[in-house]
């Protein structure tokens, strides 16, 4: 007797709360905004099905375009920090360093100061600062990385 998979899986309702899986959206900094975004699909608008209930497909399609747009972001932004620890001048670049290290410590202050915070509100503030705190701290090496480079 060959049972169908589908009849004997239970069906996954996604929520709101689904898109909160691996790292959140980026943080974007304001002085290197127009170069990161260009090019990239900011996945505004996206409904292929309004009458879907629980917008299932709408919930699926911008987690898929989510992934995909924070993946190039958070690439385009260490390739840019890469790229100012190679051109910049070198006094320029080693301020650069010191306030992306400014910025990993308040992000590691604020982690241990929402490891305090109980229920969803907290995981919340964990997950939003956990991912600042990564994406900063990867930006910070490829301006090392730069640097480095540069120096060689």
């Amino acid at each position: 007797m060959d049972v169908d998979k589908q009849d004997t899986m239970e069906e996954t309702i996604l929520v709101g709360d689904d898109l909160m899986r691996g790292p959140p959206s980026p943080v974007i900094p304001k002085e290197i905004a127009s170069h990161v975004l260009e090019g990239i699909e900011l996945c505004d608008g996206l409904q292929i099905n309004d009458i879907e209930p629980f917008c299932q497909d709408e919930i699926v399609l911008y987690r898929q375009c989510a992934e995909k747009r924070d993946k190039e972001i958070r690439e385009k932004m260490q390739d840019s920090e890469y790229k100012l620890g190679i051109s910049m001048p070198l006094e320029e670049a080693n301020e650069r360093s010191t306030q992306l290290q400014s910025e990993v410590t308040l992000l590691e202050r604020w982690m241990i100061l929402a490891s305090g915070l109980e229920g969803m509100e907290g995981f919340r503030q964990r997950w939003s600062l956990h991912g600042q705190l990564e994406d900063t701290r990867k930006r910070l090496e490829a301006l090392g990385h730069g640097m480095e480079k540069r120096e060689n």
